[in-house]
């Protein structure tokens, strides 16, 4: 099972390292990372292997979205891949 995790935002060092570091402590593994910065503007998209949280999804979604905006000053989504495969078969 797979999520995509989209974070937009101010540019700033480190972005990538919070992200990827609050996924790791709800045991979400970083398969794939495509990052750009127009301007200022830093924009990410990450594929997470989410099999082995150690927590519910919605948890770790919450608080990701949570630190984004509350700590880090990001628009923070994360979506479970049965959003998409759902969308495909309607």
């Amino acid at each position: 099972m797979r999520a995509v995790v989209t974070v937009i935002g101010k540019d700033a060092v480190g972005i990538l390292a919070k992200v990827s570091t609050c996924c790791a402590e709800y045991n979400a593994n970083v398969i794939e990372v495509t990052q750009s910065v127009i301007e200022d503007i830093f924009a990410m998209i990450m594929l997470v292997d989410v099999s082995k949280l150690n927590v519910d999804f919605a948890v770790m979604a919450d608080a990701l979205t949570a630190k984004g905006e509350n700590e880090w000053g990001l628009k923070v989504l994360v979506m479970h891949e049965d959003i998409f495969n759902c969308m495909h078969h309607i």
